[in-house]
Parts: structure tokens; C-alpha cells; sequence
């Protein structure tokens, strides 16, 4: 018998070996683009799922072996993040919906509580579990979990204070003021009658009684198949790498879970008639639960690239990946939050100097390409805006080090004209993208709506 449990730990941690070397793959790649590493991830998730059975099937004699709750706690949430990761990369509402299913066992079942391991490493990985979990409670709208997790992570934090006098806890503190302020910001949780900022079979009719919309174009019925939100501001409201701003305009393109998932409650695994004990190593989750938690009938949501204070050649890079990777008969729309002049408060005077020679180098050569291909000597007959006049205003995305452009032009937007695009600048100068872009529109009998907010 010790001869065979002696087997089952190493088969076990050999497992675990693989499954983590496989993770690590993964786990950076971009969450833009249709075809990023798809059979990675098909690898990986068969590596974790054949992991999880073989824990569930040998529990005992792993628990013998010495294997600690706090494992079984990583393997989900390990499991947890390849679902989120899944999601930010197709946007489908199942795989965010597993992903807090996991969490969630997590927490309920108390993985990393139970054990009043005094290690820091484990504290560190709960740690990191409340936060994930916050995003994935945030982005599905569960206000009363997320409630309950920061004042879980606020406790935990303290601890860690006490017992760990040398460990600087300082950027977890700041993690705690992030979401606390978020919370603050955000109506959902100020207001309990506020109604979810997505489409909702309890709120509003069933999209097949709704009347389509007007066409873009006479010949064409563009569908919605891709987003990018970006938002760059000084001190703006944010959780982790998700701001306000692109929260609510992720929340509005996506289409809510079906109305049994707000009344469900998760009923505990029974065996042979019997509750599960979960004061003891477990490893019971059911994975089927996200069936009930989804509506088939609904359309799929948009993909929707979230970028974080990117910078402006990030920017570009990633709009092009996305509008070449667009299907045919498809728009995408682009969500622009930034303001339109630099900032100089606490700006260094090395940035003070050196920011406008980098920006007119860069308004220059960007200005005698657009000149290239786009110049006509109508340009300015009748009043009508020409390209010199697409590089007078901006939206500031920071200052850059590394001798980069801090400023995105309506000019920079054009080349990606040529396929239906919908644009939605929120900014002090959005009027300038909403001119500049809507005569380009008509030069080039291209499928681009424009909105100033």
C-alpha cells in the first residue's frame, strides 16, 4: 500500500509539473487576434483537466501522502485563469462564467482559509486569487460577491501585516484602495435598483423583436464582430488594468447571462445521498453548472480587445491586427477615452522639453505619407478640410520615454477607413476626429460613423 501511494504522489506531481510547464506558454499571450496559439490552449486545458480527475479519483490517497488544501485551491485557480484568459480573447460569456464557478468553490469551500498555513508563498496565491476573483465578479456583475471578497482580501492583508513584519504589503494595499474606489465610482454599487448596463432578458425584449437598425450601407449588412477600448487618463478610476470608462463600454456590448443565473443558488455535491463534507480536502466542482448559467439563443458577444495606457505605436499595431483579422461583412468599433491636450502638472522638464520635438518629428514624417497617397489639389476648394489639417489636434496618451509619439491624430486613423469602422472618441477634441474623419468618409465611400462625446 505505501508502494502505491508512493506511485499515485508522483504521478500526481508529475502532473502538476506538466501542466504548469504548459501554463507558463500561455499565460502572456495577447488577448487580441483570432488566431493567437488556439492549440496551446487546447493543450493546456486538456493538461489541467486530466490533472483535475486524476486528484478527484485519488484523493485519498494523495491526502495520505501529505497533499494540502491549498494545492487543490491553486489547481482550480489555475484553472480559473485559463477560462478568464479564454474569455478576454473570444469574449464568449461561457468561458467567463467557468471561470467564476472555480473561483467561487474556491472561496465556499475555503482552499487557502482552512489551513492557517503561515507561509508566505501561500498567502501570496490567495492574495492573487482575490483579486482575480474581484475581476471576474466585477465583469459579471456581482456586486454583493465582490462586496464580500474585499472585505476578504482587506482581512487578509492585515494579517499578512502582522505576521509578516518584514514583507512590504504596500502594492496590495493599493489593490484594496483600487477596488474600493471603483466601488465608490461605480452606480451598480451605490444604487441597488440600478439596472446592469448590458442587455437583459429581465430588463428589455428579446432581440428578435427588436427592429434592425438602419444599414450603414445600401448593399452591405455589416455585423458586429470586434471592439477595442482603450482609456488613458491621469488618476483615472480603475481595478487592476481595467478602467471605468472601458468597464462600462465592455459592459454595454455584451449581451447578459439568462435570468436563472441571479436566482441560482449553487446546491453543495452530494455522494451516494450523502453532503459532502468541504471542511476537508476536496476537490468536487461541478463544471456543468455553466449550462444553466447561459442562454444559446442569444447572439454571440463581440470580441473586444481592453487596452491599459497603451502607447501609440501599440495602439496602431493592434487596431491593424484586428481590422486584418476582420471577417467580411463586419464593423468594428473603436472606443477612444483620453484627453485631448497634455497634462504638465508633475510633468519632469526633460518630458516638458522633449515631448514636442518628438511629436513634431513624428507629425511630420506621419504628415508627408499621408500627403503621398491622400494629397489633392482639392484639398482646400470650397472651405473643405485637407490632410495638413488631420495632424492639429490629438488625443495625449502620456508621455513616452523611449522617444515614442505620446499623441494619436485623426490622420493616424485613416488607413484603417477602408473597412467599415465605428468610432467612438470620448474626449475634449473629439470634435476634430468627428470633421476630419467624416470628410475622409466621403472621399473614400467608406462604411466609418463617427460620435463626439
Amino acid at each position: 500500500m505505501a508502494e502505491e501511494g508512493d506511485v499515485v504522489s508522483k504521478t500526481f506531481r508529475a502532473l502538476v509539473e506538466r501542466a504548469d510547464r504548459k501554463f507558463a506558454r500561455v499565460r502572456d499571450f495577447p488577448s487580441y487576434g483570432r488566431a493567437q496559439g488556439q492549440h496551446y490552449f487546447q493543450k493546456v486545458f486538456k493538461a489541467y483537466m486530466r490533472l483535475w480527475k486524476y486528484q478527484q479519483e485519488h484523493r485519498t490517497e494523495l491526502v495520505k501522502a501529505g497533499l494540502n488544501r491549498w494545492e487543490i485551491g491553486e489547481i482550480a485557480g489555475r484553472i480559473g485563469q485559463l477560462y478568464f484568459g479564454q474569455y478576454t480573447r473570444t469574449s464568449e460569456a461561457r468561458f467567463l462564467v467557468e471561470a467564476y464557478v472555480f473561483y467561487e468553490a474556491i472561496l465556499k469551500r475555503r482552499y487557502f482559509e482552512g489551513c492557517k498555513v503561515k507561509d508566505l508563498g501561500v498567502r501570496f496565491k490567495e492574495l492573487r486569487f482575490y483579486a482575480r476573483f474581484l475581476l471576474v465578479s466585477l465583469i459579471l456583475n456581482r456586486t454583493q460577491t465582490v462586496k464580500v471578497v474585499v472585505e476578504k482580501l482587506k482581512a487578509l492583508v492585515d494579517d499578512c501585516n502582522a505576521n509578516f513584519r518584514e514583507t512590504n504589503f504596500k502594492e496590495w494595499k493599493l489593490v484594496v484602495q483600487e477596488i474600493v474606489r471603483f466601488m465608490n465610482a461605480d452606480a451598480t454599487f451605490t444604487i441597488a435598483s440600478a439596472r446592469p448596463f448590458r442587455y437583459s432578458a429581465i430588463f428589455d425584449c428579446h432581440p428578435n423583436s427588436v427592429q434592425y437598425v438602419a444599414r450603414f450601407h445600401a448593399k452591405k449588412v455589416l455585423k458586429f464582430r470586434d471592439a477595442i477600448l482603450m482609456s488613458y487618463h491621469r488618476n483615472e478610476v480603475k481595478f487592476a488594468e481595467l478602467t471605468l470608462d472601458a468597464y462600462r463600454m465592455l459592459q454595454c456590448l455584451e449581451w447578459e447571462s439568462s435570468g436563472s443565473f441571479y436566482p441560482k443558488h449553487l446546491a453543495e455535491t452530494k455522494e451516494n445521498g450523502v453532503v459532502v463534507d468541504y471542511s476537508g480536502t476536496s476537490g468536487l466542482i461541478d463544471m456543468k453548472l455553466v449550462a444553466d448559467m447561459t442562454d444559446p439563443t442569444l447572439p454571440p458577444n463581440p470580441r473586444k480587445a481592453i487596452l491599459y495606457r497603451p502607447s501609440v505605436t501599440h495602439l496602431i499595431a493592434v487596431m491593424a491586427t484586428i481590422c486584418e483579422e476582420l471577417p467580411p461583412e463586419s464593423v468594428i468599433l473603436v472606443y477612444l477615452s483620453a484627453s485631448g491636450k497634455p497634462s504638465h502638472i508633475n510633468a519632469s522638464p526633460v518630458e516638458s522639453s522633449g515631448g514636442p520635438k518628438r511629436t513634431t518629428k513624428n507629425k511630420l514624417t506621419s504628415h508627408n505619407s499621408l500627403e503621398q497617397n491622400f494629397s489633392s489639389p482639392e484639398s482646400h476648394i470650397n472651405g473643405k478640410k485637407g490632410s495638413s489639417d488631420y495632424y492639429d489636434d490629438y488625443l495625449w496618451l502620456g508621455s513616452k520615454g523611449n522617444g515614442g509619439s505620446s499623441n494619436l491624430y485623426p490622420g493616424d486613423i485613416i488607413p484603417f477607413t477602408r473597412r467599415p469602422l465605428f468610432l467612438v472618441i470620448d474626449s475634449d477634441s473629439s470634435h476634430a476626429f468627428k470633421a476630419g474623419l467624416t470628410w475622409c468618409r466621403k472621399r473614400r465611400e467608406s462604411c466609418l460613423t463617427a460620435f463626439a462625446i
